[in-house]
């Protein structure tokens, strides 16, 4: 199909006529599998688009519709996206290219590629048909939304995040958010070939892992924190048990003795949840060489830096922070929401003796993610904990610096 085909495709496709045929050819397909009991979830996919696509041929014929080939083959192939898949943005799930899939109400679908927010060419029927499609989303995994639970946070069956917000708390109508996960995780390679860091601070890092060095990543919103430390405990040696805690199991470890672990929103009463600092103390329990911590973002900060000074050395985590430094500062202010009650001298001297190094990643105005920094931490002098940086960015140049021989 050529680029002219294809615009005017789309044009036809985020269109109210469109729209519409598509709901009320939706609706002659399930009367169809009804009235003839078909199990269609029984179904292979190239069954199930030979089904439809006989369908269409006859709707249009019957109905007499306005549509060329091109056209109909679209409806069609949504109406498989329909039946089987998650609607209008199935085609952006499969599309490998694109990390975060993000929509507005029903009229406003927005993708990210290489760290650029783009408009999708796919839309909603109603903001009904937008909840339809995220309570699809939910229901495998044995979760729900609606008025009495407005905000939901999910897992995908392949690791991919969810949130999910719908009216009235969602002026504007419902709002669905999907943050991908990589069928492939990244290599040392694929950083290097990118830029997002130098080979030297790859080698660096890896050795400091296999020493069994306590660190954290630390980086904003979609800096690629998760995806770094991933990349970190593909280096633990085989051997060591590794227990994870995560609110969304998102870390794949190549190891043969890992135990992972998820926390649990609390049910409709508002009960048993299961918090992240549940399950480190949980964790300290379960005999582990190393745990790994998704990110900390609460009360667990105690139980983490408890768990990297009494014998776990080599245990990670991540931190939402703009700065190695602010990291340090929120870990002070997370400890403070969870009760700690000591001064501030004594908690920053927990904190040097518990973590050795931190690692910036952050992402560029330009979309492009990179490893910032790598800081480690020296110790305690007064009252101020100790730093220096053996690695850089230098953004003028678009280099890594390496600063260990510097003084």
């Amino acid at each position: 199909m050529n680029s002219a085909n294809t615009e005017q495709v789309t044009r036809f496709r985020l269109s109210d006529q469109y729209q519409q045929l598509k709901s009320s050819f939706h609706r002659h397909l399930i009367q169809q599998i009804e009235e003839r009991n078909l199990e269609i979830d029984q179904w292979d996919e190239a069954k199930l688009e030979r089904f439809v696509t006989e369908q269409m041929r006859r709707y249009v014929v019957e109905q007499r519709l306005p549509v060329n080939l091109r056209e109909s083959e679209a409806l069609a192939r949504d109406a498989c996206d329909e039946l089987m898949g998650f609607g209008p943005i199935q085609a952006l799930i499969e599309d490998d290219t694109i990390n975060d899939i993000v929509v507005n109400g029903p009229s406003n679908v927005f993708v990210e590629r290489d760290g650029k927010l783009t408009i999708a060419p796919v839309r909603f029927l109603d903001d009904n048909h937008v909840i339809r499609v995220i309570q699809r989303i939910l229901a495998p995994i044995g979760r729900r939304v609606d008025e009495s639970t407005p905000m939901v946070d999910a897992r995908l069956p392949d690791g991919s995040r969810v949130n999910a917000i719908i009216p009235p708390i969602a002026l504007d109508g419902p709002c669905l958010s999907i943050r991908k996960f990589r069928k492939k995780a990244l290599t040392s390679e694929d950083l290097i070939r990118s830029g997002s860091v130098s080979e030297a601070a790859l080698n660096y890092l890896q050795d400091r892992v296999r020493q069994r060095t306590n660190l954290i990543v630390v980086g904003g919103t979609g800096s690629g924190k998760t995806t770094f430390l991933n990349l970190l405990s593909q280096w633990i040696p085989q051997g060591e048990r590794i227990v994870t805690v995560e609110d969304a199991a998102e870390l794949r470890l190549q190891h043969g003795h890992v135990v992972r672990l998820e926390t649990r929103p609390p049910n409709l009463d508002g009960e048993r949840a299961v918090t992240a600092r549940d399950l480190v103390r949980n964790a300290l329990r379960m005999r582990p060489d190393r745990i790994i911590v998704g990110e900390v973002r609460g009360d667990e900060v105690l139980d983490m830096l408890q768990a990297m000074n009494t014998g776990h050395d080599g245990s990670m985590t991540t931190i939402h922070a703009n700065s190695t430094r602010d990291a340090i500062h929120r870990m002070e202010l997370l400890a403070g929401f969870a009760g700690y009650n000591g001064s501030e001298v004594t908690f920053r001297g927990q904190v040097a003796s518990a973590i050795h190094l931190l690692v910036h990643v952050a992402r560029l105005a330009d979309g492009k993610r990179r490893l910032t920094s790598i800081t480690e931490v020296l110790g305690l002098s007064g009252n101020e904990l100790q730093m220096r940086t053996v690695f850089h960015y230098d953004m003028e140049a678009g280099v890594h610096v390496d600063s260990r021989d510097k003084p």
